[in-house]
C-alpha cells in the first residue's frame, strides 16, 4: 500500500482501479507525486470510503460471479467460454489473484489504517464504521480461503511473511474488535462538514451501524454451529440477553449510475466490458422459481419463465439441447446496488437463531424475512407452502429458512447462497441430474462438466500472488475440502 495514490476525484475512483476481470493485473501501485500524498497521510474520512468501494468492487463483481455460479443461480452459456473454469470447479492458483489482492492490499489495508487514524483523532464514528467493514471483508476472505493472515497482518517490513491464522481465531478476534468499537462513544463523535457523505451505506446514521455490527456478529456466530456449537449458542444468547437490535434496512452501496467507471461491477464486467452476458439462468434456480410461481423471476431474469441451462452442461450440442442456445441471461443493470447484508438476510438470521435456541419468535422473523425479500423489489410473496414457516422439526424449519434465503440472494449478494449451502446442506444435493424426470426443482446438482469427482467446491485455493510473496502460505488443499465451519464433505 505504501505507494498507493489517495487522490480521489470521485467516489468511484476505487471501483475504477479495482480489477473486475479474471486474471488481469490490478492497477494499484503508481509513482508518488508531491501533489498526491502516500496513503499513510490519508485521513479516516478518505480511507473509509476508499475501502468500501474496494470491498464492493470485489464482493459485487468477481466474487459475485463465483458465488452466483456455485450457488446455481447462473451457469455458463454454451455459446461462450468465459466462466467454464468456475462452472467445472477447475480453478487454479493463477485464477482470481485480483480479488484476493484487492481485498487485502486495498480494502483491509484501508480499514486498518482508518481504524488507527480514527482512534488517534477520537473519531469513534469512523472507528466503528471501519471496524465493521473490516470484519465483513475479513469474513468473506475467511469463508472462501479458511485461513488468512490476521494477527500479523499489516505490519509492513516488520512482518513480510505474516502467519495465517485459522478461521475460528479470526472470527473471535473480529467479534472482539466489533465489541471494542461498540463500547466507544461512537454516537458522541459528530460528523463534521461533509464527513457523513463518506458513509456510502447509511449516510452517517450510527444506529444503523450498530445494527449492522450486531447482525454481522449474529451471522458469524451462526457460522460456528457445526464446529463450535457451544461458542455459537453462548454468543447468540448473549446478543439477545443484551437486547441487541438488528438491521431492518439493507446495508450496501447504492450509488451506481450508467457511466464510465460508475456502473455496478458485475454488470460492468459481464455485460458492458464483454459486450454481452455469457451467463445463463441455471435450471436449479429457475425451475424452483417457476414451480413456485415466484414473481422474482422477472427481476432476476427479465421474464416469468426463464429458459435455462442445466448446471454446467455447456458442452451439450445444439442438436441435443436446442433451448440452451436461446437461454435467458441474468437481468443485471448498471444501477443495481451492491449489498453486503440485506434486511431480508437479517430477518432470516434471526429466524434461524430462534429456531435453534428459542431466543426469538422464529416464525415471526421468517415472515419478516420473506416480506423484506419481496419488498426489496416491490413485489408480494406467493401465499403458498414454500413461503410459510412450517413450525415443525428443527431441520424442517431450517430448510424453509435457508431455501428462502437462497432465493433472495440472486442479483443481490450471491456468495451467501454458496456459504449457507456448505454450512447447512440446504438446498439439498439432488440424487439425480436436473435432466432427469425425477429431479426436484431447487435441489443442487453436480456440474455436468465438473472435474472434482462428484464433490461440490467448498473453497478457493490461495492465488499465486500470495504463495510467491508469503512463505507462510499454507500447503494447498483441494477446493472440495470444507472450510473450518463447513459440513463434512459430501
Amino acid at each position: 500500500m505504501k505507494n498507493r495514490n489517495i487522490k480521489i476525484k470521485s467516489i468511484f475512483f476505487v471501483l475504477a482501479a479495482t480489477s473486475l476481470s479474471f486474471g488481469c493485473s490490478k492497477i494499484n501501485d503508481i509513482n508518488r507525486s508531491p501533489n498526491n500524498p502516500p496513503i499513510e497521510l490519508a485521513t479516516a474520512q478518505v480511507l473509509f470510503p476508499s475501502g468500501v468501494m474496494s470491498t464492493a468492487g470485489q464482493v459485487g463483481g468477481e466474487l459475485d460471479i463465483i458465488g452466483g455460479i456455485w450457488s446455481q443461480y447462473w451457469t455458463q452459456s454454451p455459446i461462450a467460454n468465459q466462466f467454464k473454469t468456475i462452472d467445472s470447479y477447475n480453478l487454479q492458483r493463477q485464477d482470481f489473484n485480483g480479488g484476493y489482492n484487492e481485498l487485502f492490499a486495498g480494502a483491509l489495508a484501508d480499514y486498518q489504517l482508518a481504524i488507527t487514524k480514527a482512534k488517534d483523532a477520537k473519531l469513534y464514528n469512523f472507528y466503528l464504521m471501519s471496524t465493521v467493514m473490516k470484519a465483513y471483508t475479513y469474513e468473506v476472505l475467511v469463508d472462501l480461503y479458511d485461513q488468512v493472515p490476521y494477527t500479523e497482518a499489516f505490519q509492513g517490513a516488520a512482518k513480510l511473511n505474516p502467519k495465517f491464522d485459522d478461521g475460528f481465531t479470526i472470527y473471535k478476534g473480529l467479534i472482539a474488535e466489533i465489541n471494542a468499537a461498540l463500547a466507544t462513544d461512537y454516537k458522541g463523535a459528530p460528523f463534521v462538514g461533509n464527513d457523513a457523505k463518506a458513509d456510502f451505506l447509511f449516510g452517517g446514521n450510527m444506529d444503523n451501524w450498530r445494527q449492522f455490527a450486531n447482525t454481522l456478529k449474529l451471522k458469524m456466530y451462526l457460522r460456528m454451529v457445526n464446529t463450535h456449537a457451544a461458542d455459537a449458542e453462548a454468543g447468540i444468547r448473549a446478543l439477545y440477553a443484551a437486547n441487541a437490535d438488528f438491521l431492518t434496512i439493507d446495508a450496501g452501496v447504492n450509488l451506481f449510475i450508467d457511466a464510465t467507471d460508475q456502473r455496478n461491477p458485475i454488470y460492468a464486467y459481464t455485460v458492458f466490458n464483454l459486450g454481452g452476458n455469457d451467463l445463463r439462468a441455471s435450471k436449479t434456480l429457475s425451475s424452483w422459481l417457476i414451480e413456485n410461481n415466484d414473481p422474482r423471476a422477472v427481476v432476476y431474469f427479465g421474464t416469468a419463465n426463464p429458459i435455462s441451462v442445466d448446471q454446467g452442461n455447456y458442452t451439450a450440442p445444439q442438436s441435443a439441447q436446442p433451448t440452451y442456445y436461446s437461454a435467458t441471461a441474468p437481468a443485471f443493470k448498471a444501477t443495481d446496488p451492491v449489498y453486503f447484508l440485506t434486511a431480508a438476510e437479517s430477518h432470516f438470521l434471526q429466524a434461524e437463531a430462534g429456531a435453534r435456541y428459542g431466543v426469538t419468535a422464529a416464525g415471526t422473523a421468517f415472515n419478516a424475512g420473506v416480506k423484506a425479500a419481496f419488498d426489496q423489489y416491490d413485489l408480494t410473496a406467493p401465499a403458498t407452502a414454500a413461503y410459510t414457516y412450517p413450525n415443525g422439526t428443527l431441520q424442517a424449519n431450517l430448510k424453509a429458512i435457508i431455501y428462502q434465503k437462497w432465493a433472495s440472494f440472486p442479483n443481490s449478494h450471491a456468495l451467501e447462497g454458496f456459504f449457507d449451502q456448505q454450512r447447512t446442506g440446504y438446498p439439498e444435493l439432488s440424487t439425480v441430474y436436473s435432466l432427469d424426470a425425477n429431479y426436484i426443482p431447487g435441489q443442487w446438482v453436480y456440474s455436468k462438466n465438473g472435474v472434482t469427482g462428484g464433490r461440490l467446491p467448498k473453497r478457493l485455493v490461495f492465488p499465486d500472488s500470495e504463495r510467491s510473496r508469503n512463505s507462510s502460505t499454507p500447503a494447498e488443499v483441494p477446493i472440495t475440502t470444507p472450510v473450518w465451519w463447513g459440513q463434512p464433505n459430501k
